[in-house]
């Protein structure tokens, strides 16, 4: 369909990778697949770049993503830490720049604040939004790959917001002046 996009969302980490991908259609949103590739078998961290560059055009190649939204790493105490998690998020933008992939990054406070209305929700709360929006079943066992979904959920709403949208000023505002959005 013409007007169908993928949009791939990715949680970068060099323990666990979580990944969603969505159908969007319109203002229609469906959940294709999430889940994780985890590295905690390889010691060397190289080798998990190189298995997160590898998961990632698999990825790719299977779902065909339009577009890429990617969680940009948080600023901790831990510089090392720091520095290998960009290293993990700039393999998986390079997987998808290698496929030519527009990449779109997110803060996570600002994924927290477009599915949640709160930028300061913890993972479970984030997690329970998607449960209900996407009527899923059976939650994965990893947190990762509903953060992977929500990086591609808060993607559309960036970008499904209408040209010279408007400003709200926090979650109840946007609920009062969009009834006709609200399940």
């Amino acid at each position: 369909m013409a007007n169908e996009r993928v949009i791939m969302g990715i949680d970068p980490g060099t323990t666990i990778m979580g990944y969603g991908i969505l159908i969007a259609e319109g203002k229609e949103i469906r959940l294709e697949t999430m889940g994780v590739v985890k590295l905690q078998s390889y010691a060397d961290h190289y080798l998990k770049l190189k298995r997160i560059f590898e998961r990632t055009l698999s990825l790719i190649e299977t779902y065909k993503p339009d577009e890429l939204a990617i969680e940009a790493p948080f600023f901790g105490n831990n510089v090392q830490s720091m520095l290998k998690l960009g290293r993990a998020q700039g393999v998986a933008m390079a997987a998808c720049l290698y496929r030519d992939i527009p990449i779109f990054e997110y803060s996570p406070k600002s994924i927290k604040m477009s599915i949640t209305g709160n930028g300061n929700a913890t993972k479970e709360q984030v997690a329970n939004f998607l449960k209900s929006m996407f009527k899923i079943q059976e939650m994965p066992k990893y947190a990762d790959a509903t953060d992977g979904l929500a990086a591609a959920v808060c993607h559309f709403y960036q970008k499904s917001l209408p040209s010279g949208g408007k400003n709200y000023k926090g979650w109840g505002d946007f609920v009062d002046k969009n009834k006709d959005r609200i399940v």
